[in-house]
């Protein structure tokens, strides 16, 4: 069970999602607008977010970016469209996962609770390369005794490709270990998780030395 943030203007879909999710033992708190979303999360914090992107005034992208300001809240993107733009946009923005609309409740369902899944699987030791450390333990990731601050599903990634240094580690492998997820149409999930992540752990993230692309492939982690 999770409290739920659900964000969706539609009346019908926002009913028909909220009284689904309660009946799978989730408290779900429903607006619909992203700026009663912001507020709502800056007052409660909920466990996840669900977030329609096609939202009047301010859209499910930008609440999601503006979250990431100050929040690494786990998020999920409703899209009416699977166009690649707008869920690349949403994942560039932080967003964890997307579904695309109609779904079904129980899908939205597996997939919070992946989600959540990622938040909750961490071990207890500390990894050290360089001037970069993860502590699992702590769920915390530095760099230069500076912390570095990572979504759940970023961390998740991070710790898969550590788990595996200079082991080329495909999209398939990562989509299941760390989205739940084995449709390879979704490996674009993949490709926008690592470029977040290069942009926080990497020095330069357009000459990355931790995160490594074997084209065609994967990735790799090969620390210098």
């Amino acid at each position: 069970m999770a409290g739920i943030l659900l964000v969706e203007d539609d009346p019908s879909v926002r009913t028909a999602l909220e009284m689904a999710l309660s009946r799978q033992g989730h408290s779900v708190t429903a607006f619909t607008t992203g700026e009663e979303a912001l507020e709502h999360v800056r007052a409660k914090r909920p466990e996840i977010a669900i977030l329609d992107v096609m939202l009047p005034g301010m859209d499910g992208v930008e609440v999601c970016r503006r979250i990431r300001r100050f929040d690494q809240l786990p998020v999920i993107l409703l899209t009416a469209r699977g166009d690649d733009l707008d869920v690349v946009v949403g994942l560039e923005a932080g967003a964890d996962d997307y579904v695309v609309k109609p779904v079904e409740p129980r899908v939205l369902d597996a997939r919070i609770r992946a989600v959540l899944r990622r938040v909750e699987s961490a071990s207890s030791d500390r990894i050290v390369f360089g001037d970069l450390i993860i502590d699992r333990g702590a769920l915390k990731v530095t760099r230069a005794g500076r912390e570095i601050h990572l979504t759940p599903t970023e961390l998740r990634l991070l710790l898969e490709l550590v788990r595996h240094p200079g082991q080329v580690l495909n999209r398939r492998h990562l989509l299941r270990v760390v989205w739940d997820h084995s449709h390879v149409a979704d490996s674009r999930l993949v490709d926008a998780c690592v470029q977040r992540v290069r942009a926080k752990i990497e020095p330069v993230p357009a000459e990355p030395t931790f995160i490594h692309t074997a084209r065609g492939f994967g990735y790799r982690f090969s620390p210098p």
